[in-house]
């Protein structure tokens, strides 16, 4: 078994953690503790925007649904009247310096996630200076930025978070990184403005349901119904934190699924995807976003959205009222 799996095994199964992980992540409490402590004194200083700022987060490492929430807050605020815009540190890309993406981004220089937002129309800046990157989009017409991924991230000062949670796996084993898959201690919960849950929301959560029926072929954009692959084997190719999300969301709809699990990120080429056989090949829009410059007639992307509560919604921007003011 692959070092990842063992972990897995030991964050969210009934398999102990390694031994070896018990120091690493007393090393780990301290360090990011200090971190929090030189911010929350005022050695290290977080700089402010002049417009608010929504932080979109999680403590566990993996995928919760950060990149499907940010898009629902993205369109939900823009038919409220914001212009927003999307900060990212740019995960999977070789980008350092701060950029404004353009139309077609390349996902190997920005990363995947963020051309993925961008794809939506957004304004998307990335960059390993968040603040420096955010400023960006205030050139370009922003007045709320959203950062994603940035719960952690404490050099760009904030007007509000919201931690996603899993609803399925929720905090693993509640230990922190490696011996879970805590970024940080379950405490931070109560400093966190909004939690929403990707699935069953427990108190005072706010729910989110993925909604995904359709795939949509990635040579010529046409659609079928993801019950039209039932019947026959398909393959399910995932390079997400938490693939099993993926492969049973297209089994709940009755399809046969050979899944391919690969590393978050992953960057794909043409033959980590040259299975056996002619049968469909489905992946998630954060894969797509990758493959789409070399896909074959077959390979089909099965897009999310996220839906949300409207009083959760109805909650941020006021509180987003208030802090423009």
């Amino acid at each position: 078994m692959a070092l990842a799996d063992t972990l897995q095994a030991s964050w969210y199964g009934t398999r102990g953690a390694p031994i070896w992980t018990f120091p690493l992540a007393w090393l780990y409490g301290v360090l990011t503790a200090l971190r929090r402590a030189l911010y929350r004194i005022g050695w290290l200083r977080s700089r402010r925007l002049a417009v608010p700022v929504v932080v979109v987060g999680n403590l566990t490492a993996g995928g919760t649904g950060k990149t499907p929430l940010t898009l629902a807050l993205v369109e939900a605020l823009a038919a409220r009247g914001w212009r927003p815009g999307v900060v990212s540190r740019g995960y999977g890309g070789i980008q350092r310096e701060p950029a404004l993406l353009g139309d077609d981004p390349d996902p190997a220089q920005f990363g995947d996630e963020p051309c993925l937002i961008r794809a939506g129309g957004v304004p998307v800046a990335v960059g390993r200076d968040r603040p420096a990157a955010a400023a960006l989009l205030l050139q370009a017409g922003c007045n709320v930025v959203i950062a994603d991924d940035g719960l952690q991230h404490y050099a760009l000062a904030r007007d509000v978070e919201i931690c996603v949670i899993d609803g399925e796996r929720r905090f693993g084993n509640g230990r922190l990184l490696p011996a879970g898959p805590l970024r940080e201690p379950l405490s931070r919960l109560r400093r966190v403005d909004f939690r929403v849950c990707n699935g069953a929301a427990g108190e005072g959560e706010h729910a989110m349901r993925l909604v995904g029926d359709l795939a949509v072929s990635l040579v010529d954009g046409a659609t079928r119904p993801l019950t039209g692959f039932t019947g026959a084997p398909v393959h399910a190719v995932a390079a997400i934190g938490h693939p099993d999300r993926f492969f049973d969301s297209l089994r709940a709809h009755g399809l046969e699924v050979r899944g391919h699990r690969f590393a978050d990120h992953h960057a794909f080429a043409p033959e980590d995807l040259a299975f056996a056989g002619d049968a469909p090949l489905l992946m998630t829009d954060k894969d797509a976003i990758k493959c789409r410059r070399f896909a074959r007639p077959g390979w089909w992307r099965v897009p999310v959205r996220a839906v949300l509560d409207p009083a959760f919604i109805d909650a941020l921007c006021a509180r987003l009222d208030a802090a423009s003011r």
